[in-house]
């Protein structure tokens, strides 16, 4: 346990008040339920590129990918670059989505599904999209734990009992409206004190670069990725494409081109962001040898990093900026777990529930998928094993699909039905025999959906069957 000392204390409890304060502030312009799951459609690119970097630099980048990095040194960047490549990617798209959600008047993508397919496949979507969102939030859950049991020697399960609360209630109150525009604030001190401060300390306190370089084992500054990052880079990739979170973001932007000039800014800065941590992280082998054995994580890194080598004061602020972006992930994940359940399912079962029911509902569901959270944050300990569990059967089920939602005219609904089925049953299967081989279980899903879509899909397309968005 690290002894933080009162000024640290004192900023981090100021920060994390002001946050509420403008979660709360912005809350008054919660009306219904757009605005409550896509701030109106009003984002701008600047704020878009704000939450976007807000939210992918959470707990599994920072806290996780940190402590990976001590691990396993510069290998990490090869997880990060097929997630900054599929960022990219969806960058190209989201204008596209951006303009049919518009048009088609269509907010999430099961409602593109169930607009091209019917709903048995916005369903089972939805029902992936909700579990997945759950899921990762555990992952900031299991992150905001570690930091709390590292700063204050609160055990595990009341750090994450704590991490449920904050964000529960945080989220209850704000909706997309708050979470996008504290998001301004905590990316911006994330970026400047994580991401440029705290390496630049780090690196000189060890001596530069070069002293840096001879100080680590040969092994860490070596590119040799084993099958199983080989299956984490394929999941990160596919993944990115049908991300539920990137999809809320740009059908939360006011135009297209807005959605697509967010999007890759955002994307740009992640890039910068897994460069910084995996310099973190190898600082951290150097400058904390024997973290594992003090702290009981390899996740422990990046905040000791941020307590040992930042002044008193700025060091606080820096946690508060951490604790709050964590925050701010986890927001993002409950409010689309929560969108689907009530929306995209709720709604359909009883379509006549008015605005401020679907609301209400709204809210009590946030709690509910918090307790699902914590669950998942009970038994995935480690921020990164959680965040990769949610992800891998998620890419290999809907990553292909939702590219071909968008794109492809001859996609059928008894295509889609074979893709996420067998994408999903290949993919839990491999993982349940072990992953055989040692490679990760997204990739022979993937291989699978994607066949099984496309053969389904051509023997049974017939034309002008299948609708397809306007733009």
């Amino acid at each position: 346990m690290f002894n933080i000392n009162l000024l640290d204390s004192l900023v981090i409890i100021i920060y994390l008040i002001a946050m509420v304060w403008i979660g709360l502030y912005f809350s008054k312009k919660v009306k219904g339920s757009e605005d409550f799951y896509l701030a109106g459609r009003s984002l701008g690119p600047i704020v878009i590129m704000a939450t976007v970097g807000a939210s992918t630099i959470g707990g599994g980048a920072i806290i996780g990918s940190g402590g990976v990095a001590y691990n396993t040194g510069v290998v990490t960047i090869l997880i990060g670059i097929p997630y900054l490549i599929g960022m990219y990617v969806f960058s190209m798209i989201s204008g596209r989505i951006s303009k049919i959600g518009i048009k088609n008047r269509i907010a999430s993508m099961p409602e593109l599904m169930e607009y091209r397919f019917g709903k048995g496949v916005k369903y089972l979507t939805a029902a992936l999209v909700a579990f997945t969102m759950m899921a990762t939030v555990g992952a900031q859950v299991s992150a905001t734990a570690t930091i709390l049991k590292t700063m204050g020697g609160l055990s595990y399960e009341l750090g994450a009992l704590i991490a449920v609360l904050i964000f529960t209630v945080y989220t209850i109150f704000s909706g997309l409206f708050g979470v996008v525009y504290t998001d301004l604030v905590q990316f911006g001190i994330i970026l400047i004190m994580v991401l440029i401060v705290l390496p630049v300390v780090a690196v000189s306190k060890i001596g530069g670069f070069n002293v840096l370089s001879q100080s680590v084992a040969p092994e860490m500054l070596q590119l040799k990725p084993d099958l199983q990052v080989v299956g984490w880079i394929f999941t990160n990739l596919v993944f990115t494409i049908a991300g539920a979170e990137m999809w809320q973001r740009a059908f939360a932007a006011k135009d297209s081109k807005t959605a697509k000039r967010g999007m890759f800014l955002g994307s740009t800065s992640y890039g910068y962001a897994i460069v910084m941590i995996v310099i973190l992280g190898l600082c951290g082998q150097v400058l904390l040898p024997d973290l594992i054995a003090q702290y009981g994580t390899q996740d422990a890194v990046i905040p000791i990093l941020i307590l040992e080598y930042l002044p008193v004061g700025l060091s606080g602020l820096t946690l508060a900026g951490l604790f709050a972006v964590l925050m701010s992930s986890a927001d993002t994940y409950l409010l689309i777990a929560v969108q689907t359940i009530i929306k995209d399912i709720g709604k359909s079962i009883i379509p006549n529930m008015d605005d401020k029911t679907e609301l209400r509902i709204s809210r009590i569901c946030t709690g509910i998928a918090g307790i699902g959270a914590f669950l998942v944050a009970f038994y995935f300990r480690a921020a990164f094993n959680a965040l990769m569990f949610a992800w891998t059967f998620y890419a290999a089920s809907l990553g292909i699909p939702a590219f071909a939602s968008l794109f492809w005219k001859k996609a059928t609904k008894q295509g889609m039905y074979a893709g996420i089925f067998g994408g999903f049953i290949v993919s839990c299967s491999w993982q349940l025999a072990g992953s055989p081989f040692g490679l990760g279980s997204s990739v022979p899903g993937s291989i699978v959906s994607a066949l099984l879509l496309i053969i389904v899909s051509l023997s049974t397309y017939k034309k002008g069957v299948t609708p397809f968005p306007r733009l």
